[in-house]
Protein backbone atom coordinates (compact mmCIF):
# COMPACT_ATOMS: atom_id res chain seq x y z
CA UNK A 1 0.00 0.00 0.00
CA UNK A 2 2.93 2.36 0.83
CA UNK A 3 4.61 1.61 -2.73
CA UNK A 4 1.56 2.43 -4.55
CA UNK A 5 -0.72 4.83 -2.54
CA UNK A 6 1.17 7.40 -4.42
CA UNK A 7 -0.28 6.43 -7.86
CA UNK A 8 -3.93 6.70 -6.59
CA UNK A 9 -5.75 9.90 -7.19
CA UNK A 10 -7.11 10.90 -4.00
CA UNK A 11 -9.34 13.58 -5.60
CA UNK A 12 -11.50 11.32 -7.06
CA UNK A 13 -11.39 8.34 -4.15
CA UNK A 14 -13.58 8.83 -0.92
CA UNK A 15 -12.59 6.53 1.85
CA UNK A 16 -14.81 5.91 4.86
CA UNK A 17 -14.18 3.95 7.97
CA UNK A 18 -17.13 2.02 8.34
CA UNK A 19 -16.15 -0.98 10.23
CA UNK A 20 -13.95 1.62 13.31
CA UNK A 21 -10.62 -0.43 12.42
CA UNK A 22 -8.38 3.09 11.66
CA UNK A 23 -8.37 5.29 14.14
CA UNK A 24 -6.42 7.20 12.10
CA UNK A 25 -9.90 7.95 10.53
CA UNK A 26 -11.34 10.04 12.82
CA UNK A 27 -8.99 13.10 12.00
CA UNK A 28 -10.79 12.89 8.94
CA UNK A 29 -10.51 11.94 5.15
CA UNK A 30 -10.19 14.95 4.73
CA UNK A 31 -6.92 15.82 6.28
CA UNK A 32 -5.02 12.79 6.37
CA UNK A 33 -6.29 10.75 3.45
CA UNK A 34 -3.05 8.39 2.99
CA UNK A 35 -3.14 7.57 6.26
CA UNK A 36 -6.36 6.56 6.22
CA UNK A 37 -5.88 4.90 2.79
CA UNK A 38 -3.41 2.78 3.98
CA UNK A 39 -5.18 1.97 6.98
CA UNK A 40 -8.68 0.41 5.42
CA UNK A 41 -6.94 -0.62 2.00
CA UNK A 42 -4.30 -3.04 4.07
CA UNK A 43 -7.41 -4.27 6.17
CA UNK A 44 -10.09 -6.68 4.22
CA UNK A 45 -12.55 -4.78 1.79
CA UNK A 46 -15.70 -3.87 4.11
CA UNK A 47 -18.40 -2.63 2.08
CA UNK A 48 -18.72 1.23 1.18
CA UNK A 49 -15.03 1.60 2.88
CA UNK A 50 -14.18 3.09 -0.38
CA UNK A 51 -16.69 5.51 -2.40
CA UNK A 52 -15.41 5.96 -5.88
CA UNK A 53 -15.96 9.14 -7.49
CA UNK A 54 -16.58 8.95 -11.26
CA UNK A 55 -16.03 6.09 -13.75
CA UNK A 56 -12.54 5.07 -12.50
CA UNK A 57 -13.12 1.32 -10.54
CA UNK A 58 -10.05 2.06 -8.39
CA UNK A 59 -10.66 -0.36 -5.54
CA UNK A 60 -10.84 -3.22 -8.36
CA UNK A 61 -7.34 -1.98 -9.71
CA UNK A 62 -5.97 -1.59 -6.29
CA UNK A 63 -6.54 -5.22 -5.70
CA UNK A 64 -5.49 -6.39 -8.78
CA UNK A 65 -2.15 -5.09 -8.24
CA UNK A 66 -2.30 -6.59 -4.99
CA UNK A 67 -2.89 -9.90 -5.60
CA UNK A 68 -0.28 -9.72 -8.53
CA UNK A 69 2.65 -8.28 -6.14
CA UNK A 70 1.81 -11.37 -4.02
CA UNK A 71 2.18 -14.04 -7.31
CA UNK A 72 5.67 -11.96 -7.82
CA UNK A 73 6.59 -12.62 -4.44
CA UNK A 74 5.97 -16.35 -4.35
CA UNK A 75 7.85 -16.69 -8.13
CA UNK A 76 10.87 -14.53 -7.08
CA UNK A 77 11.45 -14.73 -3.04
CA UNK A 78 13.98 -12.83 -1.65
CA UNK A 79 17.83 -14.08 -2.10
CA UNK A 80 18.10 -14.59 1.78
CA UNK A 81 14.62 -16.43 2.06
CA UNK A 82 16.13 -18.54 -0.26
CA UNK A 83 19.21 -19.27 0.66
CA UNK A 84 17.62 -19.90 4.12
CA UNK A 85 15.25 -22.45 2.51
CA UNK A 86 17.72 -23.83 0.44
CA UNK A 87 20.27 -24.80 3.26
CA UNK A 88 20.19 -28.12 4.42
CA UNK A 89 20.14 -29.07 7.67
CA UNK A 90 23.28 -29.74 9.22
CA UNK A 91 24.53 -33.25 9.53
CA UNK A 92 26.84 -35.05 12.13
CA UNK A 93 30.10 -35.46 10.25
CA UNK A 94 31.93 -39.08 11.21
CA UNK A 95 35.03 -38.23 12.77
CA UNK A 96 38.27 -38.99 11.45
CA UNK A 97 39.72 -40.64 14.52
CA UNK A 98 37.40 -42.54 16.98
CA UNK A 99 38.99 -43.46 20.11
CA UNK A 100 39.77 -46.42 20.95
CA UNK A 101 39.12 -48.90 23.87
CA UNK A 102 42.48 -47.06 25.40
CA UNK A 103 41.50 -43.73 24.57
CA UNK A 104 43.79 -43.28 22.32
CA UNK A 105 42.77 -42.46 18.35
CA UNK A 106 42.89 -44.56 15.69
CA UNK A 107 45.19 -43.35 12.81
CA UNK A 108 43.34 -42.46 10.21
CA UNK A 109 42.62 -44.26 7.01
CA UNK A 110 43.41 -47.70 9.21
CA UNK A 111 41.00 -50.35 9.48
CA UNK A 112 39.27 -52.14 12.06
CA UNK A 113 41.71 -54.95 11.98
CA UNK A 114 45.04 -53.17 12.33
CA UNK A 115 48.40 -54.54 12.28
CA UNK A 116 52.04 -52.98 12.77
CA UNK A 117 53.91 -51.90 9.42
CA UNK A 118 56.05 -54.55 8.33
CA UNK A 119 59.72 -54.47 8.90
CA UNK A 120 61.83 -53.36 6.07
CA UNK A 121 63.99 -55.54 3.61
CA UNK A 122 66.76 -57.24 5.41
CA UNK A 123 69.95 -55.76 3.41
CA UNK A 124 72.33 -57.83 4.78
CA UNK A 125 75.60 -58.57 2.92
CA UNK A 126 74.78 -61.61 0.07
CA UNK A 127 77.75 -63.63 1.61
CA UNK A 128 75.41 -64.56 4.53
CA UNK A 129 72.95 -65.72 3.32
CA UNK A 130 73.41 -70.04 3.41
CA UNK A 131 73.85 -70.57 -0.62
CA UNK A 132 76.33 -67.68 -0.93
CA UNK A 133 78.53 -69.74 1.69
CA UNK A 134 81.03 -71.86 -0.39
CA UNK A 135 80.34 -75.29 0.31
CA UNK A 136 83.24 -77.98 -0.86
CA UNK A 137 81.68 -81.07 -3.09
CA UNK A 138 83.01 -83.26 -5.05
CA UNK A 139 84.08 -82.93 -8.78
CA UNK A 140 81.62 -83.56 -11.14
CA UNK A 141 83.63 -84.69 -14.16
CA UNK A 142 86.68 -86.88 -13.54
CA UNK A 143 88.66 -85.85 -16.35
CA UNK A 144 91.96 -85.77 -15.71
CA UNK A 145 93.12 -83.00 -17.59
CA UNK A 146 90.44 -80.80 -16.48
CA UNK A 147 90.77 -81.46 -12.70
CA UNK A 148 94.41 -80.91 -12.98
CA UNK A 149 93.38 -77.63 -14.59
CA UNK A 150 91.25 -76.52 -11.91
CA UNK A 151 93.28 -77.41 -9.10
CA UNK A 152 96.08 -75.52 -10.31
CA UNK A 153 94.40 -72.53 -10.17
CA UNK A 154 96.46 -69.89 -8.60
CA UNK A 155 95.83 -69.92 -4.16
CA UNK A 156 92.73 -72.46 -5.34
CA UNK A 157 91.72 -73.06 -1.37
CA UNK A 158 89.42 -76.24 -2.85
CA UNK A 159 91.98 -78.32 -4.66
CA UNK A 160 90.47 -81.73 -5.32
CA UNK A 161 86.85 -80.21 -5.10
CA UNK A 162 84.39 -77.97 -6.50
CA UNK A 163 83.00 -74.74 -4.78
CA UNK A 164 79.41 -75.06 -4.57
CA UNK A 165 78.18 -71.50 -4.29
CA UNK A 166 74.28 -70.58 -5.16
CA UNK A 167 73.46 -74.00 -6.39
CA UNK A 168 76.19 -74.12 -8.92
CA UNK A 169 79.54 -75.84 -8.48
CA UNK A 170 82.50 -73.92 -9.73
CA UNK A 171 85.45 -75.14 -10.64
CA UNK A 172 87.80 -73.36 -8.12
CA UNK A 173 87.90 -70.43 -5.34
CA UNK A 174 90.23 -67.81 -4.36
CA UNK A 175 88.90 -66.72 -0.88
CA UNK A 176 91.26 -64.08 -0.57
CA UNK A 177 89.73 -62.60 -3.44
CA UNK A 178 86.66 -63.78 -3.74
CA UNK A 179 86.93 -65.38 -6.96
CA UNK A 180 85.04 -67.97 -8.17
CA UNK A 181 86.52 -70.04 -11.27
CA UNK A 182 85.42 -72.34 -14.68
CA UNK A 183 87.78 -73.74 -16.44
CA UNK A 184 87.53 -75.05 -20.41
CA UNK A 185 89.73 -77.58 -21.36
CA UNK A 186 88.49 -77.59 -24.94
CA UNK A 187 91.70 -78.40 -27.79
CA UNK A 188 90.20 -75.47 -29.31
CA UNK A 189 92.70 -74.44 -32.09
CA UNK A 190 91.88 -78.25 -33.86
CA UNK A 191 88.46 -77.45 -34.36
CA UNK A 192 86.38 -76.83 -37.49
CA UNK A 193 84.58 -73.09 -38.06
CA UNK A 194 81.05 -74.88 -37.62
CA UNK A 195 82.56 -76.73 -34.26
CA UNK A 196 84.05 -73.32 -33.00
CA UNK A 197 80.75 -71.78 -33.37
CA UNK A 198 78.98 -74.40 -31.97
CA UNK A 199 81.02 -74.31 -28.64
CA UNK A 200 81.56 -71.12 -28.46
CA UNK A 201 77.46 -70.39 -28.27
CA UNK A 202 76.82 -73.00 -25.91
CA UNK A 203 79.91 -71.71 -23.83
CA UNK A 204 78.57 -68.10 -23.98
CA UNK A 205 75.63 -68.91 -22.73
CA UNK A 206 76.57 -70.79 -19.91
CA UNK A 207 79.21 -68.85 -19.13
CA UNK A 208 76.96 -65.80 -18.66
CA UNK A 209 74.39 -67.79 -16.15
CA UNK A 210 77.05 -68.62 -14.24
CA UNK A 211 78.95 -65.00 -13.90
CA UNK A 212 75.61 -64.12 -12.61
CA UNK A 213 75.21 -66.93 -10.01
CA UNK A 214 78.72 -65.66 -8.78
CA UNK A 215 77.90 -61.87 -8.47
CA UNK A 216 74.62 -62.84 -6.61
CA UNK A 217 76.84 -63.73 -4.18
CA UNK A 218 79.25 -61.26 -4.13
CA UNK A 219 81.88 -62.95 -6.06
CA UNK A 220 83.91 -62.29 -8.79
CA UNK A 221 84.19 -64.40 -11.98
CA UNK A 222 86.78 -65.75 -14.09
CA UNK A 223 87.31 -68.43 -17.14
CA UNK A 224 90.39 -70.67 -17.60
CA UNK A 225 90.73 -71.37 -21.30
CA UNK A 226 94.16 -73.10 -23.34
CA UNK A 227 94.35 -70.55 -25.81
CA UNK A 228 94.28 -67.57 -26.82
CA UNK A 229 92.46 -68.57 -29.81
CA UNK A 230 89.44 -69.64 -28.09
CA UNK A 231 89.52 -66.32 -25.40
CA UNK A 232 89.60 -63.93 -28.43
CA UNK A 233 86.70 -66.30 -29.90
CA UNK A 234 84.28 -65.81 -26.88
CA UNK A 235 85.30 -62.22 -25.91
CA UNK A 236 83.93 -61.89 -29.52
CA UNK A 237 80.85 -63.87 -29.11
CA UNK A 238 80.14 -61.78 -25.71
CA UNK A 239 82.05 -58.66 -25.18
CA UNK A 240 80.98 -58.51 -21.40
CA UNK A 241 83.59 -60.87 -20.87
CA UNK A 242 86.30 -59.40 -22.06
CA UNK A 243 88.94 -58.90 -18.90
CA UNK A 244 87.33 -62.01 -17.70
CA UNK A 245 88.98 -64.87 -19.69
CA UNK A 246 92.79 -66.26 -18.65
CA UNK A 247 94.74 -68.26 -20.96
CA UNK A 248 95.73 -71.02 -18.23
CA UNK A 249 99.71 -71.21 -18.36
CA UNK A 250 99.78 -74.08 -15.92
CA UNK A 251 97.99 -76.93 -17.22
Amino acid sequence: MERCHHALDTRRILFRDTEGVCPVASAGAATVPAMVAICLLAQPFAVGAVVIIGAVVVAVAIQEELDAHARRRRAHPKPEASREAARPEPQAQPSTEEPLANGKPKPEGLGRDWFPPEPPVSLEPSERRPECTPKRVPPKGGHPLHNACANNVPLNAFRGANALVNGKAFDALQPAMRTLWEVKTDNFDTYTAVLRRIVVGNQVLELRRERGLARACGFDFRVGVRSAAHKAALELAAPELEGLIVVMDWC
